[in-house]
């Protein structure tokens, strides 16, 4: 059972079954369009998500960025919730590669709504910065794993598009929404004109994500993964991961939601700790009430007993269940978190 590990749903590896659909890849020369196991994905996922044509790239956060470069001219501005992964954790790479300035709206939770996207937009002029894209994160990593309420989403990108907008979506973690909100991937995915998406969270695959929209956005998204390094030849081993991941891993992730909610209500017997965001999928957000108690030192006693998790500042942390946390290691993981929290 030990080491219990809830930083991150990447940390997870990939299952046996995974492990033989990789080895058994039919593969080709992805660059040139011809590997096989590469474009099934592509269609699989341009299926799931309701848009016209897919692509595979190596990571989330070139996902995003790409997106990001297709749908922009430097000096743009682009509008997101201030707890964004793209404001946050991707290293400033939308002003690095597409010259973009990025504004930031104070929501709830990682979650914007419409009424503060159209109080947001700027036009442009000749010292303002004109808003050509909306992004929205669903679910929210720093939000705690909340999820958007759909119709709020139509209402964002109707009030982009009324103003000439286009609306990304960082759905690293779309599969874990669709289980929450009762909608489909493709539901949800309507509300984006591109959207980026995971496999290697909680779906459990060990590397890739996609992008998806028009086929004339594919085409530019093409390009764009090709000038930030993303493209790779004999693909298909790990586009094989992926689509195993898709087939097997989706259906279980209100697994990772239940042990989630197990843990909160553990965690809601304690004075000394505070959930600091609504449990809605595999994340939680937690702080701890004792201002002499420190999130990374609680972090290194709980390491110690085989319990790992992510300091996230001061006396803030966040765990996140996953594939390789069983529903029998939540209630010891709960108890040495509970017990290190004594001086």
């Amino acid at each position: 059972m030990f080491p219990i590990d809830l930083r991150s749903d990447t940390v997870t590896r990939p299952t046996p079954a995974m492990r033989k659909a990789m080895a058994e890849a039919e593969v080709g020369d992805d660059v040139y369009g011809e590997d096989p196991t590469a474009n099934r994905l592509h269609e699989r996922v341009a299926e799931i998500l309701g848009k016209e044509a897919a692509l595979f790239v190596p990571s989330g956060t070139m996902g995003n960025q790409v997106c990001l470069a297709a749908l922009t001219r430097p000096a743009d501005e682009v509008l997101l919730d201030e707890q964004a992964h793209i404001l946050n954790y991707e290293g400033g790479a939308p002003s690095l590669l597409s010259g973009v300035q990025l504004r930031p709206i104070r929501g709830t939770h990682g979650r914007i709504t419409a009424e503060q996207v159209s109080a947001a937009i700027h036009r442009g002029g000749p010292n303002i910065a004109p808003s050509t894209v909306v992004s929205v994160e669903n679910t929210c990593n720093r939000g705690g794993g909340t999820v958007y309420d759909v119709a709020e989403l139509r209402k964002i990108r109707d009030i982009a598009h009324e103003n000439g907008m286009k609306v990304h979506m960082d759905g690293a973690r779309i599969w874990n929404a669709a289980v929450v909100s009762g909608c489909s991937e493709a539901e949800i995915a309507a509300c984006a004109d591109t959207i980026s998406v995971c496999f290697s969270k909680g779906l459990g695959a060990p590397v890739g994500s996609a992008v998806a929209g028009s086929k004339e956005f594919i085409g530019c998204a093409l390009r764009y993964r090709r000038l930030f390094g993303g493209g790779m030849r004999q693909v298909g081993i790990l586009a094989a991961a992926a689509i195993h991941a898709l087939d097997h891993h989706r259906t279980r992730l209100a697994e990772d939601h239940a042990n989630a909610a197990r843990l909160a209500e553990y965690f809601r017997e304690s004075t000394q700790i505070a959930i600091e965001a609504p449990v809605q999928s595999n994340i939680l957000m937690i702080g701890l009430v004792d201002p002499k108690l420190d999130a990374v030192e609680l972090s290194r006693r709980c390491a110690k007993d085989g319990v790992l998790f992510h300091p996230v500042g001061g006396r803030h942390f966040r765990l996140v269940t996953n594939l390789d946390v069983s529903n029998e290691a939540i209630k010891p993981a709960a108890d040495i978190i509970r017990r290190n929290l004594k001086p």
